[in-house]
């Protein structure tokens, strides 16, 4: 092949496998890290003692219980001092945030959630909303409650409190796309990576090829960082006005936490790469130039010697 040729085919195939690392990296994040229920579950475990996602959830199950107030044969009791209890009931799920019983209610409520979605996406059968129970939740408020001896609190209605996390009209479209990640997260950083390869073997100045490689992985993994945080910007943005910014923002860096260290380790190896190519690329002159320093030395050494020996 003359080397004009695969100097252009080095080049496309360089210009492919950088292009392909940053999508590569986010496929594979979201096809086997999104996916793993311990890993999601370890990733969400420090959510419980965020104060943002505390309030949220405070506020969702002191909402229910106190619609449960409302529960038919109730009105004449419990209904009556709705006003008096819920400065109560919302204190009570405050406090009870606090608790190791929360985060381990929390860890368990995440990892069935997680588990939820994943067979509705994968389940082509399924066509319900995925949702979870804050039941539990509710009903150690229920005892928290009693325990304080706030007055009728054992009457409290535990009923079901459904928050939905998948909505039933999306699961069609999120199947599709679950699908092509769950194809594109092996084959993108496979084919970035042969390509790469490839296109260091054909080139005529393989140096270089290098080179060029590690700062495009360096470059991907900057544009990888840059595309997390407005990520993160439009979907605090587009929250609905309800739901909390600062818990739907703690929640997106928690689950990003992974995909913003492969961005770092892209940018550190792509960039050490390509230094530790340009040091080395002096190094061999260097050595050459010293060596042929040296060699004239040398030489005047052994002819005075040989001169020495054939004086009488």
């Amino acid at each position: 092949m003359p080397p004009r040729l695969r100097s252009a085919l080095s080049a496309v195939l360089v210009a492919l496998s950088c292009f392909l690392t940053p999508f590569g990296a986010l496929a594979a994040w979201a096809a086997y890290g999104l996916t793993d229920s311990g890993r999601y579950v370890t990733a969400m475990a420090p959510l419980a003692a965020d104060p943002a996602v505390r309030d949220v959830v405070a506020d969702t199950v002191g909402a229910g219980i106190m619609r449960g107030i409302h529960v038919e044969g109730m009105r004449g009791t419990v209904g009556g001092m709705r006003g008096t209890m819920a400065p109560f009931v919302h204190d009570a799920v405050r406090s009870f945030t606090k608790t190791e019983a929360f985060r381990l209610a929390w860890d368990e409520s995440n990892r069935a959630t997680h588990d939820a979605v994943l067979h509705a996406l994968r389940d082509e059968g399924g066509s319900g909303a995925v949702t979870v129970d804050l039941a539990p939740v509710a009903a150690h408020v229920k005892h928290r409650l009693a325990h304080e001896h706030v007055p009728l609190a054992e009457r409290i209605p535990v009923q079901h409190t459904e928050v939905a996390v998948l909505p039933a009209g999306e699961l069609g479209p999120l199947r599709k796309e679950f699908h092509v990640l769950e194809v594109a997260g092996f084959w993108l950083p496979l084919t970035a990576a042969a390509f790469a390869v490839t296109g260091i073997a054909v080139a005529v100045r393989r140096r270089r090829a290098i080179t060029a490689t590690a700062l495009g992985t360096a470059l991907g993994g900057a544009l990888l960082g840059l595309a997390l945080a407005i990520g993160r910007q439009l979907t605090v943005a587009d929250l609905p006005a309800e739901v909390s910014q600062a818990a739907g923002g703690a929640i997106y860096d928690a689950l990003t936490s992974t995909l913003r260290t492969v961005a770092w380790l892209l940018l550190a190896l792509g960039l050490a790469v390509a230094a530790t190519t340009w040091l080395t690329r002096y190094a061999r002159p260097a050595r050459e130039f010293v060596r042929r320093r040296r060699t004239p030395a040398t030489a005047t050494t052994a002819a005075t010697d040989r001169a020495q020996q054939a004086t009488p």
